[in-house]
């Protein structure tokens, strides 16, 4: 009994400092996260894509910079990433622009979240990609070939906007050889429930392989490929997305991405009629 009660004794006050000594690292630790948070605001600029840090610099300077709500002239001041930060009124999001072209596989879904716990392309990246990053566009199920994901809201709103025009091209087999004047109609227009549907150029794939027709359209219309050829009698029973804009799938198998090359996503920027930013380092790909 009177050794439990000694070891009772020295015990309590050793427990006693553990946990303040515990308190006071979580505290530390707490308040060193808590600086890490903020970055400076030429940074979050820069990590948006409109300037380079020197140029944010000078727009900072200018005056044409704002952050909750508050004109910010001076250089070196620091902000978190949940600070809304403006220039010209328009919001930007701190986090680095990421562009990824991906050569989607069968059974996969375009989305960020299926409900019902299929796979979607963002599975497909395997935790990989830090940023939150978004589909352009869809590719059903069951389609397979280019798609573009990026965190990029504007060029995704540009590629993505009807008046954009951007060419796609397929690749459809049908369950049927298509007859020539049927492959006329593609490019002549086909009425459907909601509006004319023309592509741009269609053309068979294999002179003798009537089956298997290539297809550019620039029309954003949900399942637009394969509810054209069903108009006409036809059934699609293999469709790929072997181009979209100037992306390819060239070197990238089926379920695999790559992220951008400087040069592509000058392009890109161009493209949606946005000036490119240039940067001082390197590009860097995911392995």
């Amino acid at each position: 009994m009177n050794t439990n009660k000694k070891f009772n004794k020295k015990s309590t006050p050793k427990r006693a400092n553990k946990k303040a000594a515990k308190t006071t690292k979580t505290t530390k630790k707490t308040n060193s996260e808590h600086t890490q948070e903020l970055i400076r605001l030429n940074k979050f600029i820069a990590h948006s894509g409109i300037a380079s840090r020197r140029k944010a610099d000078e727009l900072i300077k200018a005056g044409y910079i704002t952050v909750n709500g508050q004109k910010i002239t001076e250089l070196g001041y620091k902000v978190r990433p949940t600070d809304d930060v403006r220039f010209k009124g328009k919001k930007l999001s701190g986090e680095r622009p990421v562009y990824i072209v991906m050569n989607k596989p069968k059974d996969v879904i375009t989305s960020v979240y299926d409900p019902h716990g299929r796979r979607t392309v963002i599975d497909l990246l395997g935790g990989k990609v830090k940023q939150r990053v978004y589909p352009v566009g869809r590719l059903d199920r069951n389609t397979t070939g280019v798609l573009l994901l990026t965190n990029d809201g504007e060029v995704t709103k540009a590629l993505t906007h009807p008046s954009s025009k951007i060419p796609k091209v397929y690749i459809a087999t049908l369950n049927r050889p298509l007859k020539k004047r049927d492959l006329q109609r593609l490019v002549e227009g086909i009425e459907l429930e909601d509006g004319l549907a023309q592509a741009d150029q269609a053309a068979f794939v294999d002179p003798g392989d009537h089956k298997k027709v290539g297809i550019e359209i620039h029309s954003g219309r949900n399942r637009i490929v394969r509810r054209m050829f069903a108009a006409m009698g036809y059934k699609v029973v293999k469709l790929d997305r072997i181009k979209f804009a100037f992306l390819d799938k060239k070197d990238i198998p089926r379920g695999q991405w790559r992220f951008l090359t400087p040069k592509e996503i000058g392009f890109l920027k161009m493209l949606v009629g946005q000036q490119p930013v240039k940067r001082q380092n390197k590009h860097k790909t995911s392995k």
